[in-house]
Protein backbone atom coordinates (compact mmCIF):
# COMPACT_ATOMS: atom_id res chain seq x y z
CA UNK A 1 0.00 0.00 0.00
CA UNK A 2 1.00 3.41 -0.85
CA UNK A 3 0.93 6.20 1.52
CA UNK A 4 0.91 9.83 1.27
CA UNK A 5 2.44 11.32 4.37
CA UNK A 6 4.71 10.67 7.19
CA UNK A 7 2.99 10.77 10.84
CA UNK A 8 5.28 12.67 13.13
CA UNK A 9 6.46 10.95 16.34
CA UNK A 10 7.09 13.44 19.13
CA UNK A 11 10.32 14.55 20.35
CA UNK A 12 11.59 11.79 23.07
CA UNK A 13 9.11 8.88 21.57
CA UNK A 14 10.46 5.51 22.81
CA UNK A 15 11.41 2.77 20.83
CA UNK A 16 11.93 -0.30 21.55
CA UNK A 17 11.21 -3.85 22.38
CA UNK A 18 9.74 -6.58 24.86
CA UNK A 19 10.17 -9.50 26.74
CA UNK A 20 9.25 -11.59 29.61
CA UNK A 21 11.44 -13.36 32.56
CA UNK A 22 9.85 -16.47 32.73
CA UNK A 23 10.17 -17.04 29.00
CA UNK A 24 13.48 -15.48 28.16
CA UNK A 25 15.65 -15.73 30.91
CA UNK A 26 16.14 -19.04 31.77
CA UNK A 27 18.12 -20.63 34.11
CA UNK A 28 14.90 -21.40 36.37
CA UNK A 29 16.94 -23.42 38.83
CA UNK A 30 20.43 -20.92 39.04
CA UNK A 31 21.19 -18.77 41.78
CA UNK A 32 18.32 -19.20 44.13
CA UNK A 33 15.54 -19.07 41.77
CA UNK A 34 12.68 -21.45 42.57
CA UNK A 35 10.06 -22.51 40.42
CA UNK A 36 6.86 -20.54 38.93
CA UNK A 37 3.79 -21.83 38.23
CA UNK A 38 4.26 -20.86 34.76
CA UNK A 39 7.17 -22.77 34.91
CA UNK A 40 5.28 -25.93 35.69
CA UNK A 41 2.16 -24.78 33.02
CA UNK A 42 5.10 -24.74 30.20
CA UNK A 43 5.87 -28.39 30.95
CA UNK A 44 2.78 -29.27 29.92
CA UNK A 45 2.90 -28.02 26.76
CA UNK A 46 4.61 -30.49 24.71
CA UNK A 47 5.81 -31.55 22.44
CA UNK A 48 7.84 -28.10 22.92
CA UNK A 49 9.91 -27.68 25.04
CA UNK A 50 9.64 -25.75 28.58
CA UNK A 51 11.05 -22.71 29.89
CA UNK A 52 14.84 -24.13 31.41
CA UNK A 53 17.00 -22.61 28.95
CA UNK A 54 14.92 -20.54 26.23
CA UNK A 55 16.82 -17.74 24.87
CA UNK A 56 19.68 -17.42 27.73
CA UNK A 57 19.27 -13.96 28.52
CA UNK A 58 19.99 -14.70 32.19
CA UNK A 59 24.10 -15.07 31.31
CA UNK A 60 23.86 -13.52 27.84
CA UNK A 61 22.17 -10.09 28.78
CA UNK A 62 25.20 -7.80 28.34
CA UNK A 63 24.99 -9.34 24.49
CA UNK A 64 21.97 -8.65 24.21
CA UNK A 65 22.05 -5.19 24.87
CA UNK A 66 24.81 -4.48 23.18
CA UNK A 67 22.61 -5.56 20.11
CA UNK A 68 19.63 -3.19 21.57
CA UNK A 69 22.22 -0.59 21.58
CA UNK A 70 23.15 -1.08 17.90
CA UNK A 71 19.60 -1.49 16.77
CA UNK A 72 19.15 1.76 18.47
CA UNK A 73 16.49 1.34 21.13
CA UNK A 74 15.46 3.63 23.54
CA UNK A 75 13.44 1.38 25.40
CA UNK A 76 13.30 -2.12 26.30
CA UNK A 77 10.36 -3.46 28.56
CA UNK A 78 11.39 -6.61 30.55
CA UNK A 79 9.25 -8.46 33.51
CA UNK A 80 11.00 -8.99 37.41
CA UNK A 81 10.83 -13.11 38.30
CA UNK A 82 9.21 -13.26 41.39
CA UNK A 83 10.90 -16.41 42.55
CA UNK A 84 14.09 -15.04 41.53
CA UNK A 85 13.63 -11.89 44.17
CA UNK A 86 11.50 -13.71 47.10
CA UNK A 87 12.46 -17.97 46.40
CA UNK A 88 10.53 -18.93 49.35
CA UNK A 89 7.52 -17.67 51.92
CA UNK A 90 10.29 -17.20 54.70
CA UNK A 91 9.91 -13.61 52.60
CA UNK A 92 13.73 -13.80 52.59
CA UNK A 93 15.17 -11.71 49.62
CA UNK A 94 17.32 -13.45 46.72
CA UNK A 95 20.61 -11.27 46.78
CA UNK A 96 21.96 -13.42 43.43
CA UNK A 97 18.13 -12.23 41.84
CA UNK A 98 18.52 -8.28 43.33
CA UNK A 99 22.44 -8.16 41.43
CA UNK A 100 21.30 -10.04 38.26
CA UNK A 101 18.16 -7.32 37.85
CA UNK A 102 21.03 -4.66 38.73
CA UNK A 103 22.96 -5.69 36.10
CA UNK A 104 20.48 -5.19 33.83
CA UNK A 105 18.86 -2.26 34.14
CA UNK A 106 22.64 -0.64 34.59
CA UNK A 107 23.92 -2.26 31.69
CA UNK A 108 20.54 -0.69 29.62
CA UNK A 109 21.25 2.89 31.32
CA UNK A 110 24.64 2.81 30.29
CA UNK A 111 23.71 1.83 26.59
CA UNK A 112 20.90 4.76 26.72
CA UNK A 113 18.06 2.36 26.72
CA UNK A 114 15.31 3.63 29.39
CA UNK A 115 13.88 0.50 31.43
CA UNK A 116 10.19 -0.44 31.40
CA UNK A 117 9.73 -3.19 34.64
CA UNK A 118 6.67 -5.65 34.47
CA UNK A 119 6.00 -6.66 38.11
CA UNK A 120 3.98 -9.59 37.40
CA UNK A 121 4.52 -11.58 34.11
CA UNK A 122 2.55 -15.06 34.64
CA UNK A 123 5.48 -15.87 36.80
CA UNK A 124 3.72 -16.32 40.49
CA UNK A 125 6.16 -18.72 42.64
CA UNK A 126 4.62 -22.19 43.81
CA UNK A 127 5.30 -21.74 47.23
CA UNK A 128 2.72 -18.87 46.73
CA UNK A 129 0.81 -21.25 45.29
CA UNK A 130 1.05 -23.73 47.66
CA UNK A 131 1.58 -22.57 51.30
CA UNK A 132 -0.34 -19.55 50.50
CA UNK A 133 -3.28 -20.42 47.75
CA UNK A 134 -2.18 -18.30 44.95
CA UNK A 135 -4.51 -15.90 43.30
CA UNK A 136 -7.20 -17.47 45.36
CA UNK A 137 -6.42 -16.41 48.26
CA UNK A 138 -6.23 -13.05 49.66
CA UNK A 139 -3.17 -14.13 51.74
CA UNK A 140 -1.74 -13.33 48.38
CA UNK A 141 -2.24 -9.95 49.02
CA UNK A 142 0.38 -8.94 51.58
CA UNK A 143 2.93 -11.68 49.71
CA UNK A 144 2.81 -9.52 46.65
CA UNK A 145 2.84 -6.45 48.58
CA UNK A 146 6.43 -7.61 50.27
CA UNK A 147 7.40 -8.17 46.19
CA UNK A 148 7.17 -5.35 45.08
CA UNK A 149 8.09 -3.24 47.74
CA UNK A 150 11.33 -5.06 47.49
CA UNK A 151 11.46 -4.37 43.74
CA UNK A 152 10.72 -0.25 44.08
CA UNK A 153 13.43 -0.11 46.90
CA UNK A 154 15.75 -2.08 44.79
CA UNK A 155 15.12 -0.91 41.14
CA UNK A 156 13.26 2.24 42.21
CA UNK A 157 16.33 4.61 41.78
CA UNK A 158 16.69 3.68 38.54
CA UNK A 159 13.93 2.46 37.22
CA UNK A 160 10.73 5.15 36.73
CA UNK A 161 8.04 3.55 34.11
CA UNK A 162 6.68 0.37 35.93
CA UNK A 163 3.94 -1.89 35.07
CA UNK A 164 1.58 -3.98 37.45
CA UNK A 165 0.36 -6.79 36.03
CA UNK A 166 0.48 -8.35 32.48
CA UNK A 167 -2.52 -9.01 30.87
CA UNK A 168 -4.94 -9.73 34.33
CA UNK A 169 -7.88 -9.85 31.50
CA UNK A 170 -6.55 -12.66 29.27
CA UNK A 171 -5.22 -14.51 32.24
CA UNK A 172 -9.46 -15.09 33.91
CA UNK A 173 -10.54 -15.48 29.99
CA UNK A 174 -8.32 -18.23 29.47
CA UNK A 175 -7.07 -19.12 32.45
CA UNK A 176 -7.02 -23.08 31.53
CA UNK A 177 -4.28 -22.18 29.08
CA UNK A 178 -2.47 -19.88 31.70
CA UNK A 179 -2.83 -22.32 34.53
CA UNK A 180 -4.36 -19.59 36.70
CA UNK A 181 -7.61 -21.95 36.60
CA UNK A 182 -5.46 -24.34 39.08
CA UNK A 183 -7.74 -25.58 41.76
CA UNK A 184 -10.82 -23.79 41.45
CA UNK A 185 -13.84 -26.12 41.09
CA UNK A 186 -16.32 -23.42 40.31
CA UNK A 187 -14.49 -21.04 37.74
CA UNK A 188 -17.48 -19.81 35.77
CA UNK A 189 -17.99 -17.79 39.40
CA UNK A 190 -14.91 -18.38 41.55
CA UNK A 191 -12.97 -16.41 38.59
CA UNK A 192 -14.56 -13.07 39.59
CA UNK A 193 -12.88 -13.53 43.61
CA UNK A 194 -9.66 -14.28 41.24
CA UNK A 195 -9.96 -11.08 39.48
CA UNK A 196 -10.89 -8.56 42.60
CA UNK A 197 -7.70 -10.30 44.45
CA UNK A 198 -5.58 -9.62 41.48
CA UNK A 199 -7.40 -6.01 41.37
CA UNK A 200 -6.46 -5.30 44.92
CA UNK A 201 -2.58 -6.29 44.13
CA UNK A 202 -2.53 -4.28 41.03
CA UNK A 203 -3.58 -0.94 43.71
CA UNK A 204 -1.15 -2.17 45.97
CA UNK A 205 1.26 -2.00 43.55
CA UNK A 206 0.12 1.58 42.22
CA UNK A 207 -0.26 3.06 45.44
CA UNK A 208 3.29 1.86 46.64
CA UNK A 209 5.18 2.79 43.26
CA UNK A 210 3.48 6.80 43.90
CA UNK A 211 5.28 6.13 47.57
CA UNK A 212 8.25 4.88 47.05
CA UNK A 213 9.75 5.72 44.20
CA UNK A 214 10.72 9.49 43.26
CA UNK A 215 9.19 10.46 39.72
CA UNK A 216 8.16 6.94 39.41
CA UNK A 217 4.90 6.28 36.75
CA UNK A 218 3.30 3.01 36.38
CA UNK A 219 0.18 1.46 35.05
CA UNK A 220 -1.68 -1.69 33.95
CA UNK A 221 -1.34 -3.86 30.91
CA UNK A 222 -4.49 -4.82 29.35
CA UNK A 223 -4.39 -7.11 26.25
CA UNK A 224 -6.30 -5.41 23.74
CA UNK A 225 -8.25 -7.17 20.76
CA UNK A 226 -10.73 -4.82 19.06
CA UNK A 227 -13.69 -6.47 18.14
CA UNK A 228 -15.81 -5.74 14.99
CA UNK A 229 -19.41 -6.38 14.12
CA UNK A 230 -19.25 -9.23 11.67
CA UNK A 231 -21.80 -7.41 9.72
CA UNK A 232 -24.21 -4.24 9.81
CA UNK A 233 -26.92 -6.19 11.66
CA UNK A 234 -28.33 -4.32 15.53
CA UNK A 235 -27.24 -7.73 16.78
CA UNK A 236 -23.72 -8.41 15.41
CA UNK A 237 -23.17 -5.01 16.90
CA UNK A 238 -24.17 -5.65 19.81
CA UNK A 239 -22.58 -8.96 20.29
CA UNK A 240 -19.15 -7.00 19.40
CA UNK A 241 -20.04 -4.53 22.65
CA UNK A 242 -20.78 -7.57 24.39
CA UNK A 243 -17.36 -9.85 23.62
CA UNK A 244 -15.30 -6.13 24.11
CA UNK A 245 -16.97 -6.29 27.78
CA UNK A 246 -16.36 -10.04 28.48
CA UNK A 247 -12.96 -9.73 27.15
CA UNK A 248 -10.94 -6.45 28.03
CA UNK A 249 -13.41 -3.54 28.49
CA UNK A 250 -14.18 -4.66 32.41
CA UNK A 251 -10.53 -4.30 33.25
CA UNK A 252 -9.58 -1.38 31.58
CA UNK A 253 -12.92 0.24 33.08
CA UNK A 254 -11.98 -0.54 36.73
CA UNK A 255 -8.23 0.47 35.71
CA UNK A 256 -9.17 3.53 34.95
CA UNK A 257 -12.31 4.55 37.76
CA UNK A 258 -10.80 1.84 40.94
CA UNK A 259 -14.54 0.15 40.69
CA UNK A 260 -16.63 -2.39 38.68
CA UNK A 261 -18.66 -0.92 36.24
CA UNK A 262 -22.54 -0.78 36.58
CA UNK A 263 -22.72 -3.65 33.34
CA UNK A 264 -20.45 -5.86 35.43
CA UNK A 265 -22.46 -4.96 39.11
CA UNK A 266 -25.87 -6.18 36.84
CA UNK A 267 -24.46 -9.25 35.38
CA UNK A 268 -22.93 -10.61 38.71
CA UNK A 269 -26.42 -10.03 40.61
CA UNK A 270 -27.73 -11.38 37.43
CA UNK A 271 -26.05 -14.76 37.64
CA UNK A 272 -25.87 -15.27 41.33
CA UNK A 273 -22.04 -14.10 41.35
CA UNK A 274 -20.01 -13.18 44.68
CA UNK A 275 -17.01 -11.41 43.93
CA UNK A 276 -16.33 -11.27 47.76
CA UNK A 277 -15.66 -7.21 47.88
CA UNK A 278 -15.16 -6.27 51.13
CA UNK A 279 -14.92 -3.28 53.65
CA UNK A 280 -12.46 -1.03 52.32
CA UNK A 281 -11.75 -2.64 48.67
CA UNK A 282 -12.96 -0.45 46.67
CA UNK A 283 -11.63 2.77 48.62
CA UNK A 284 -7.95 0.76 48.00
CA UNK A 285 -8.65 0.27 44.64
CA UNK A 286 -9.87 4.29 43.89
CA UNK A 287 -6.81 5.55 45.52
CA UNK A 288 -4.52 3.42 42.65
CA UNK A 289 -4.19 6.29 39.89
CA UNK A 290 -2.84 4.80 36.97
CA UNK A 291 -0.44 7.09 34.85
CA UNK A 292 -0.84 5.61 31.90
CA UNK A 293 -2.12 2.69 30.12
CA UNK A 294 0.22 -0.12 28.87
CA UNK A 295 -1.28 -1.52 25.72
CA UNK A 296 -0.44 -5.40 24.37
CA UNK A 297 -2.37 -5.10 20.97
CA UNK A 298 -1.61 -7.75 18.14
CA UNK A 299 -4.20 -8.41 15.96
CA UNK A 300 -8.29 -7.71 15.73
CA UNK A 301 -11.69 -10.33 16.50
CA UNK A 302 -14.89 -10.25 14.56
CA UNK A 303 -18.14 -11.05 16.50
CA UNK A 304 -21.64 -11.82 15.27
CA UNK A 305 -24.61 -11.96 17.59
CA UNK A 306 -24.87 -15.66 19.35
CA UNK A 307 -28.70 -16.78 20.17
CA UNK A 308 -29.00 -17.87 24.14
CA UNK A 309 -30.21 -21.46 22.46
CA UNK A 310 -26.71 -21.98 20.60
CA UNK A 311 -24.39 -24.46 21.31
CA UNK A 312 -21.47 -23.73 23.56
CA UNK A 313 -18.15 -23.72 22.22
CA UNK A 314 -14.56 -23.03 23.82
CA UNK A 315 -11.78 -20.52 22.28
CA UNK A 316 -9.68 -23.72 21.05
CA UNK A 317 -6.08 -22.16 20.44
CA UNK A 318 -3.88 -23.19 17.74
CA UNK A 319 -0.78 -24.97 19.36
CA UNK A 320 0.23 -26.10 16.23
CA UNK A 321 0.93 -23.37 14.04
CA UNK A 322 -0.80 -25.24 11.08
CA UNK A 323 -3.20 -22.44 9.93
CA UNK A 324 -6.82 -23.41 9.93
CA UNK A 325 -6.69 -25.32 13.03
CA UNK A 326 -8.17 -22.54 15.46
CA UNK A 327 -11.81 -22.95 16.76
CA UNK A 328 -13.50 -19.78 17.55
CA UNK A 329 -15.64 -19.16 21.10
CA UNK A 330 -19.70 -19.26 21.14
CA UNK A 331 -21.33 -18.06 24.26
CA UNK A 332 -24.58 -18.56 23.77
CA UNK A 333 -26.56 -15.35 24.15
CA UNK A 334 -23.54 -13.06 24.20
CA UNK A 335 -21.29 -13.09 21.56
CA UNK A 336 -19.66 -15.76 18.98
CA UNK A 337 -16.28 -15.26 17.50
CA UNK A 338 -15.65 -15.70 13.76
CA UNK A 339 -13.42 -15.46 11.25
CA UNK A 340 -12.79 -12.00 9.32
CA UNK A 341 -12.87 -12.36 5.81
CA UNK A 342 -11.06 -9.20 5.03
CA UNK A 343 -7.98 -9.85 6.58
CA UNK A 344 -4.63 -12.34 6.22
CA UNK A 345 -3.78 -14.89 9.23
CA UNK A 346 -0.94 -16.18 10.88
CA UNK A 347 0.23 -19.43 10.48
CA UNK A 348 -1.50 -19.61 14.18
CA UNK A 349 -5.03 -18.32 12.76
CA UNK A 350 -4.21 -14.61 14.30
CA UNK A 351 -5.71 -11.83 12.40
CA UNK A 352 -3.09 -9.73 10.70
CA UNK A 353 -4.48 -6.20 10.98
CA UNK A 354 -2.36 -3.22 11.39
CA UNK A 355 -5.36 -0.74 11.72
CA UNK A 356 -6.64 -2.55 14.71
CA UNK A 357 -3.69 -0.75 16.30
CA UNK A 358 -5.29 2.77 15.51
CA UNK A 359 -8.93 1.61 16.35
CA UNK A 360 -7.14 0.63 19.84
CA UNK A 361 -5.56 3.72 20.78
CA UNK A 362 -8.34 5.79 19.41
CA UNK A 363 -10.81 3.67 21.62
CA UNK A 364 -8.75 3.67 24.39
CA UNK A 365 -7.85 7.06 24.47
CA UNK A 366 -11.80 8.34 23.83
CA UNK A 367 -12.86 6.67 27.14
CA UNK A 368 -9.89 6.95 30.08
CA UNK A 369 -7.84 9.90 28.65
CA UNK A 370 -4.37 8.20 29.49
CA UNK A 371 -1.40 8.45 28.02
CA UNK A 372 -0.37 4.81 26.68
CA UNK A 373 2.67 2.96 25.77
CA UNK A 374 2.48 0.09 23.57
CA UNK A 375 4.35 -2.90 25.19
CA UNK A 376 3.32 -5.80 23.42
CA UNK A 377 2.46 -6.19 19.48
CA UNK A 378 4.47 -8.64 16.94
CA UNK A 379 4.28 -11.46 14.25
CA UNK A 380 4.84 -14.92 15.19
CA UNK A 381 6.29 -17.13 12.17
CA UNK A 382 8.17 -20.48 11.57
CA UNK A 383 11.34 -19.15 10.91
CA UNK A 384 15.15 -20.36 9.76
CA UNK A 385 18.05 -19.45 8.47
CA UNK A 386 18.66 -19.36 4.87
CA UNK A 387 21.29 -20.66 2.64
CA UNK A 388 23.40 -17.28 3.02
CA UNK A 389 23.45 -17.65 7.07
CA UNK A 390 21.05 -14.77 7.10
CA UNK A 391 17.23 -14.63 8.56
CA UNK A 392 14.92 -12.71 6.04
CA UNK A 393 11.33 -11.81 7.75
CA UNK A 394 9.54 -10.04 5.51
CA UNK A 395 6.33 -10.10 6.98
CA UNK A 396 7.19 -9.44 10.26
CA UNK A 397 8.63 -6.09 8.75
CA UNK A 398 5.72 -5.50 7.08
CA UNK A 399 3.93 -6.01 9.94
CA UNK A 400 6.24 -3.87 12.49
CA UNK A 401 6.39 -0.86 9.99
CA UNK A 402 2.50 -1.17 9.23
CA UNK A 403 1.69 -1.22 13.14
CA UNK A 404 3.71 1.51 13.36
CA UNK A 405 2.74 3.59 10.62
CA UNK A 406 -0.71 3.14 12.44
CA UNK A 407 0.58 4.42 15.62
CA UNK A 408 1.58 7.36 13.82
CA UNK A 409 -1.67 8.28 12.18
CA UNK A 410 -3.34 7.66 16.10
CA UNK A 411 -0.90 10.01 17.27
CA UNK A 412 -2.05 12.44 14.50
CA UNK A 413 -5.80 11.47 15.56
CA UNK A 414 -4.87 13.01 19.04
CA UNK A 415 -3.74 10.64 21.28
CA UNK A 416 -1.06 10.87 23.67
CA UNK A 417 1.61 7.79 23.17
CA UNK A 418 5.02 7.99 24.36
CA UNK A 419 6.38 4.37 23.33
CA UNK A 420 6.74 1.51 21.32
CA UNK A 421 7.88 -1.67 22.36
CA UNK A 422 7.77 -4.68 20.17
CA UNK A 423 7.39 -7.80 21.08
CA UNK A 424 10.08 -9.36 21.05
CA UNK A 425 13.73 -8.39 20.54
CA UNK A 426 15.59 -11.70 20.54
CA UNK A 427 13.51 -15.27 19.70
CA UNK A 428 12.17 -16.56 22.84
CA UNK A 429 9.78 -19.18 24.05
CA UNK A 430 6.43 -18.60 23.13
CA UNK A 431 3.48 -19.38 25.58
CA UNK A 432 2.07 -22.93 24.75
CA UNK A 433 4.33 -23.07 21.24
CA UNK A 434 8.11 -23.43 22.55
CA UNK A 435 10.84 -22.04 20.21
CA UNK A 436 8.90 -22.96 17.28
CA UNK A 437 6.95 -19.69 17.22
CA UNK A 438 9.15 -16.84 16.88
CA UNK A 439 8.81 -13.15 16.96
CA UNK A 440 12.30 -11.56 17.47
CA UNK A 441 13.89 -9.39 15.83
CA UNK A 442 17.07 -11.58 16.76
CA UNK A 443 16.99 -15.12 15.56
CA UNK A 444 18.33 -17.67 18.46
CA UNK A 445 19.66 -20.27 16.73
CA UNK A 446 18.05 -23.29 18.37
CA UNK A 447 15.29 -25.39 18.30
CA UNK A 448 12.90 -27.19 20.60
CA UNK A 449 14.22 -30.23 19.93
CA UNK A 450 18.01 -29.69 20.41
CA UNK A 451 16.71 -27.97 23.69
CA UNK A 452 14.97 -31.37 25.13
CA UNK A 453 18.31 -33.21 23.73
CA UNK A 454 20.52 -31.19 26.88
CA UNK A 455 20.11 -30.35 30.44
CA UNK A 456 23.82 -28.26 29.84
CA UNK A 457 22.80 -24.97 28.82
CA UNK A 458 26.74 -24.54 27.69
CA UNK A 459 26.17 -27.20 25.27
CA UNK A 460 23.92 -24.79 23.09
CA UNK A 461 25.40 -22.32 21.13
CA UNK A 462 22.31 -20.10 20.85
CA UNK A 463 24.07 -17.50 18.03
CA UNK A 464 22.54 -14.41 17.98
CA UNK A 465 21.74 -13.24 14.59
CA UNK A 466 19.91 -9.95 13.47
CA UNK A 467 17.01 -10.01 11.44
CA UNK A 468 15.89 -8.20 8.09
CA UNK A 469 13.55 -6.62 10.69
CA UNK A 470 16.01 -5.93 12.95
CA UNK A 471 18.31 -3.93 10.24
CA UNK A 472 15.01 -1.83 9.00
CA UNK A 473 13.98 -1.13 12.23
CA UNK A 474 17.60 -0.16 13.41
CA UNK A 475 17.23 2.17 9.93
CA UNK A 476 13.89 4.05 11.11
CA UNK A 477 14.83 4.62 14.14
CA UNK A 478 18.31 6.25 12.57
CA UNK A 479 16.17 7.97 10.52
CA UNK A 480 13.99 9.68 13.25
CA UNK A 481 11.46 7.59 12.06
CA UNK A 482 10.75 9.33 8.81
CA UNK A 483 11.73 6.89 6.70
CA UNK A 484 9.23 4.03 5.83
CA UNK A 485 10.82 2.90 2.46
CA UNK A 486 8.59 3.12 -0.98
CA UNK A 487 6.06 0.83 0.09
CA UNK A 488 3.91 -0.87 2.64
CA UNK A 489 2.34 -4.24 2.44
CA UNK A 490 -1.41 -5.07 1.56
Amino acid sequence: MHYDWNPRFPEGFLFGASSAAWQVEGATTEDGRTPAIIDLNSQKKAPFVDNKFTADHYHRYAEDVALMKECGLTSYRFSIAWPRIIPAADGAVNPDGIAFYNGLIDELLAAGITPIVTLYHYDMPVWVEEELGGWRSRDVIPAFEHYVRTCFEAFGDRVKYWLSINEQNMQICYGDWLGVSKGVEDWFRDKWKINHIMNLCHAVAVNLCHELVAGGKIGPVPGYVPIYPETCRPEDQIAAMNAEEFTEKIWCDTYAYGDYSPFLYNYWRNHGIDPDIRPGDIETMKRAKSDFLAVNCYRSNTARHAPADAEAQDYLLNASGNKGELTFPVVPGQYALTRNPYVEYTDWDWEIDPVAMRYALRYLWDHYRLPMVITENGFGAHESKSSDGKVHDPQRLNYIRDNLYQIGLAIEDGVEVFGYNAWTFTDLLSTGNGMAKRYGFVFIDTTDEEQKATDDVSTLALTRIPKDSFYWYQSFIASGATQWGKEMSN
